[in-house]
């Protein structure tokens, strides 16, 4: 996870100040990047159970106290990686332990691309024109070199778990 190959300083120039622009207010930018996953792939809401509660639609699961706290931890991720572009591999181990945690909820690394479709969706929605191809490209690399750590925790799981 070499952040140095990985993004270019103007990547990570338009990353942060992407982000920046989006930190004000991460739960309802969180709810544009959940709202889209649930459009894009409606067979994830069952994964998100909390107190043996299954919800009925994604409206439920996005206005419960237990999902917004999930929103919430998923925008520190990445705001954790934002932090530490300079140094990414810092952050190798815990996103290890992510997809880990991932796997035994039972989601599937495939799901991991419609979420990055869905984490540029928001972005585009929530930057409009500062939205820009370049910004797209930058946040694709570091989304890939997240998920590319995260799946390191499938890899590590010993056979039979």
């Amino acid at each position: 996870m070499e952040s140095g190959m990985l993004l270019s300083g103007g990547q990570r120039a338009l990353i942060r100040e992407s982000w920046q622009r989006l930190s004000g207010s991460p739960v309802q930018h969180g709810l544009v990047l959940f709202t889209r996953l649930f459009d894009l792939d409606p067979d994830l809401l069952p994964l998100f159970q909390y107190n043996c509660k299954q919800f009925a639609s994604p409206q439920e699961c996005l206005s419960a106290p237990e999902f917004l706290d999930h929103i919430r931890k998923v925008m520190l991720v990445i705001d954790a990686a934002v932090s530490h572009l300079e140094n990414l591999s810092c952050l190798e181990e815990y996103l290890c332990n992510l997809g880990k945690k991932h796997q035994a909820v039972g989601v599937k690394v495939e799901s991991f691309s419609t979420v990055g479709e869905s984490l540029l969706y928001m972005l585009e929605k929530c930057l409009g024109a500062a939205f820009s191809p370049d910004v797209r490209e930058a946040w694709s690399k570091l989304y890939g070199a997240v998920v590319k750590a995260m799946r390191r925790g499938w890899e590590t799981l010993p056979e039979g778990d």
